[in-house]
């Protein structure tokens, strides 16, 4: 394949779909989704005493940055600090783990997620 062809398709599958951004609560609710599902796999690979998938540690990491880039800290600073912080909780923990120190808590990182994803999707259904 010839590199200007790879080059169109990959801008073509690159862009966003208008379907994709056009419900910001949406993309949250996915991105939450998926970074408790990879937490919860990395969760039970520790259970196992072995080291989740390098995808799953790769998207919770990925999912932690969306998360904490789109935060809005002068309309919700009380909120949008105390979920950063969840976030970096949830990311140091996922760490720990991924290095194979011990001592972190990432059962409770994960029980933190699973509860804010619960309500962020409780606060979907009430908008709709």
């Amino acid at each position: 394949m010839h590199s200007s062809l790879a080059l169109a398709r990959y801008r073509k599958v690159a862009q966003p779909q208008p379907s994709e951004i056009e419900d910001p609560h949406a993309v949250i609710e996915v991105t939450l989704r998926e970074l408790t599902r990879s937490a919860q796999v990395l969760l039970a690979a520790e259970a196992a005493g072995t080291r989740g998938p390098d995808s799953h540690l790769n998207r919770a990491l990925t999912a932690i940055y969306i998360l904490q880039s789109s935060l809005d800290f002068e309309q919700g600073a009380d909120i949008a600090e105390d979920l950063f912080k969840l976030y970096e909780f949830t990311r140091l923990q996922i760490l720990l783990h991924w290095r194979g120190e011990g001592g972190g808590d990432l059962a409770t990182a994960v029980r933190a997620l699973e509860d804010i994803h619960g309500a962020w999707v409780a606060i979907g259904k009430t908008q709709r």
